[in-house]
């Protein structure tokens, strides 16, 4: 029995895809490992949204290479990377025995055997072009909380972006396959369901001729033993009122949103290929507060794109006050290959980039204290989700309705419960900035 571990790089989306493969790999017979020092067969599921990511990837990889001893593990490279440059990268890294696309992840043990009888193979079929549906799926890790991937590619436009090449059109999951997988999850422990995709607000559109989220989150509500659906990647122009009334009708839809907004700056976002988005966020903002006072938004920002002067930070960072986002994360623009803003004027200098950077998270810190601190003396829903991994005896951590995993703060709980419990916390601090610390309610 073949021994296979999987590293997982950049975003949930990713994190889906491994378990696919896992699935797959089971289901014929492989052996799942934890880390690479246990497995014969490393595979490698990479991200290269950014030049960053690219860059820890190709780290990643030639670690494992250095590491080899008489050709073991078996290195195979997967994700993204592979999509965008497997052909010229099994030229530059023999060490690697296969490059594989997403699509290719169901003849993944065919691969295998190959590169296990000293082949070198790449298989990179285009976007849509594999069989993705009704794949087994192994989970990695069994807490109470998973990712259900609601469909793959892009249609936006934005300038600054390589995901629709890599990923191709948008293609939305049929409701039907969702929901059985969904059950899966549950039946394995899940409590949490964190929808994702490159965009969940355009879910349907290609299958059904409409936006059809609002119709998918009803029928997952109806699950026995799903406690919280969580949206993550909304398109603030496809918030439909349809949508807002679903989130604030049904108690199983957190009364949260993930709303990557990108700049603040209606020029910048014209050069994004995102105009018209801010106008409309502030009508879906103002209407989400409204029907939803408790409401707990995030935000992502693009610092240092070509053309951003001073006082178009300046108008981003007057646009954070003016929202006071619960929770913002950042990135310094990176010009990527083939894309139309690495080739506009006005590039920003990297010091400056850098700068902005530090400003923008320096400036929403206070606003991310303050909303936390209006918790304090407040009872939350946690689900809990480990014990605390800093030594502290009888501590655990865990989530409220307010905090999506991995990105956002957590809440450190004393009192009796266990990982998987629902519980009523008394919020009785803020920890640091991003944290709250609180105590079980008997």
């Amino acid at each position: 029995m073949v021994r296979i571990a999987v590293i997982t790089l950049g975003c949930a989306k990713n994190e889906v895809d491994s378990e696919y493969m896992l699935g797959v790999l089971e289901n014929r017979g492989y052996e799942v490992v934890e880390t690479p020092e246990e497995a014969e067969v490393v595979i490698v599921n990479t991200c290269s949204f950014i030049r960053a990511a690219k860059e820890e990837a190709l780290q990643t990889i030639l670690g494992l290479a250095s590491g080899r001893e008489e050709g073991y593990p078996v290195l195979i490279v997967a994700g993204c990377l592979a999509q965008q440059h497997g052909a010229e990268l099994w030229q530059e890294l023999p060490e690697v025995g296969a490059f594989i696309g997403p699509e290719a992840i169901p003849r993944l043990p065919e691969i295998i055997e190959g590169v296990l009888r000293g082949e070198r193979l790449v298989d990179i079929p285009g976007p849509g072009e594999g069989d993705l549906r009704g794949l087994p799926r192994r989970r990695v890790a069994n807490g109470p909380s998973a990712y259900l991937k609601i469909a793959e590619g892009c249609d936006n436009a934005c300038t600054y972006c390589t995901i629709p090449f890599i990923k191709g059109p948008y293609r939305s999951r049929p409701k039907e396959e969702l929901v059985r997988e969904a059950e899966w999850l549950v039946s394995r422990g899940a409590r949490e369901l964190v929808l994702v995709a490159q965009d969940t607000t355009a879910y349907g559109r290609d299958l059904y001729g409409k936006y059809a989220l609002p119709e998918l989150l009803k029928a997952l509500t109806s699950l026995p033993g799903v406690r919280w659906l969580r949206l993550l990647y909304a398109y603030p122009t496809r918030i439909t009122p349809e949508l807002i009334e679903v989130m604030a009708g049904e108690d199983k839809v957190c009364a949260y949103l993930d709303l990557p907004m990108q700049h603040a700056h209606p020029d910048i976002l014209r050069a994004m290929g995102r105009a018209g988005t801010l106008a409309v966020a502030r009508k879906v903002i103002t209407r989400l507060k409204t029907c939803l006072p408790h409401i707990a938004l995030r935000s992502t920002f693009i610092v240092g794109f070509p053309g951003e002067r001073e006082e178009h930070f300046r108008e981003l960072l007057g646009f954070l006050e003016e929202v006071r986002f619960d929770w913002v994360g950042a990135y310094t623009y990176s010009p990527e290959e083939g894309t139309p803003a690495a080739a506009m004027l006005g590039q920003v200098p990297g010091r400056v980039k850098r700068s902005r950077y530090r400003r923008l998270l320096v400036h929403q810190e206070p606003i991310t204290e303050e909303n936390n601190a209006a918790w304090v003396g407040r009872e939350l829903e946690v689900l809990v989700e480990e014990k605390a991994g800093d030594g502290r005896e009888e501590v655990y951590v865990g989530r409220s309705f307010r905090q999506a995993p991995e990105v956002d703060g957590v809440i450190y709980l004393r009192g009796k419960c266990r990982p998987g419990d629902m519980v009523r916390a008394r919020i009785t601090s803020v920890e640091g900035v991003y944290d709250l610390g609180g105590e079980v309610v008997v």
